[in-house]
């Protein structure tokens, strides 16, 4: 009598080494950077017991309730959700998934479930709230994804794996969020798909992206053009004029015309080393419109940027 046998399939992680197959995932996210992953996690097959999102804020002038983007997109879903982080404790998981929540981990969670955090920046670099704004501010030329180990200390756990992403001169905060959160799904699914193996721990210098507040993002004119255009691409650069806020847009680098610090002449503006050609700008309490729209209807004495830098 022959016997056949027949291989049973299983599951291995990038050290060749058999692992448990995950299938049951608690996803922890907030904001709309948070929303393809979680989407693509269920088009990948993966059963999401319960979503945790950041409790609503009211938001606007009339201070109304508003959901995150994560919690409208798991009830589109019918995916149950909370703000309680201990409510994951209530459910059957093989692992927990952390994208852009917001709050730190607290160690009883992290005993009863593994977490797994996907972090936009090339570890140790940028540990914290905005990686992705402080890299642009600080003119670095390339960033990452890496998808690591949560512990309850901010951004200090093991790297599994992580991709390089390079910063174009011209790359917009949401350009390169856009890019990041794609590269970032795909190792995501890979590490899910292929087992995690062992982190490896940070090595290097330390930085921290500390949260983006609006005094960051006040232009100040006797900067270099090149600094000035990097708070622009954040998408919320302000400045003033005639004693009222101006939100600038998008701007160019202007080298035919040497203007001082802060000065306007139609919608160029001198910088500290250079030129800048207002674009697109929002007036305080209006809509958005070309720079030279908005020019037409300024008082023709107001031509100088107060500078409060």
């Amino acid at each position: 009598m022959v016997r056949v046998f027949v291989p049973i399939p299983m599951e291995y992680n990038i050290l060749n080494k058999p692992v448990k197959k995950i299938q049951r995932v608690v996803y922890l996210g907030t904001p709309e950077l948070a929303v393809l992953p979680l989407i693509s996690l269920v088009n990948a097959g993966y059963e999401i017991p319960l979503v945790i999102s950041r409790r609503d804020k009211r938001r606007g002038r009339g201070k109304v309730q508003t959901s995150s983007p994560v919690k409208n997109e798991a009830q589109r879903l019918g995916i149950p959700v909370s703000s309680n982080m201990d409510d994951i404790q209530s459910v059957q998981a093989d692992i927990g998934i952390v994208i852009a929540f917001g709050e730190l981990i607290p160690t009883s969670i992290l005993s009863y479930l593994k977490m797994i955090n996907m972090h936009f920046s090339l570890l140790p670099r940028w540990r914290g709230a905005a990686p992705l704004e402080r890299a642009i501010l600080a003119g670095d030329k390339s960033t990452g994804v890496c998808i690591m180990d949560v512990e309850e200390t901010l951004d200090t756990g093991g790297v599994y794996r992580s991709v390089k992403v390079p910063i174009e001169p011209e790359a917009t905060l949401g350009e390169l969020q856009n890019i990041c959160i794609s590269r970032g799904t795909e190792l995501l699914l890979e590490c899910l798909k292929r087992g995690f193996a062992s982190p490896v721990a940070q090595a290097g210098e330390v930085t921290y992206a500390h949260k983006i507040s609006s005094n960051d993002l006040e232009i100040v004119w006797t900067d270099s053009a090149e600094q000035i255009l990097r708070k622009v691409r954040l998408g919320r650069a302000w400045t003033t004029i005639g004693g009222k806020r101006l939100n600038v847009r998008d701007a160019n680098i202007f080298k035919d015309t040497d203007l001082p610090a802060g000065e306007r002449s139609g919608n160029l503006v001198g910088s500290g080393d250079g030129t800048v050609e207002l674009v697109t700008v929002q007036p305080e309490g209006k809509k958005e419109l070309s720079a030279k729209d908005w020019i037409n209807g300024l008082k023709p004495e107001i031509y100088e940027f107060t500078e409060h830098g």
